[in-house]
């Protein structure tokens, strides 16, 4: 088995109305519940938007804090979910159920755990 994270893409801005909002998280309530059911579910979490980032940067003996998102785009990740499926093939499957429920591109990306060497 193997963990994925998918990262949902949303534009920049202000979030859509309550009545735009509700249903896509009545849905993403769905899609998580089902794959807790399936037994993928690992963790999920929102995160606060892009300039409540602070990047840290250490060269040498010099650190540098900057407020603000490391990149600035169009789009920011708005929240991930964290799954542990067989394969890939598995893992587009429950993002695009994600993506479905949320009508935004989900990023799908295997985690590495050990040393960055290996």
């Amino acid at each position: 088995m193997a963990q994925y994270l998918l990262g949902i893409y949303q534009p920049d801005g202000d979030p859509p109305p309550p009545e735009v909002l509700d249903p896509i998280m009545k849905k993403v309530a769905d899609w998580q519940s089902a794959a807790r059911e399936a037994g993928v579910w690992v963790f999920s979490a929102g995160l606060h938007p892009p300039d409540s980032a602070t990047v840290v940067h250490a060269v040498g003996d010099s650190v540098t804090t900057t407020d603000g998102p490391y990149i600035e785009g169009k789009e920011h990740i708005g929240g991930f979910d964290i799954i542990e499926v067989a394969d890939l093939d598995e893992a587009l499957k429950w993002a695009q159920g994600l993506s479905e429920a949320v009508t935004l591109p989900i990023e799908v990306r295997p985690l590495a755990f050990g040393s960055c060497a290996e």
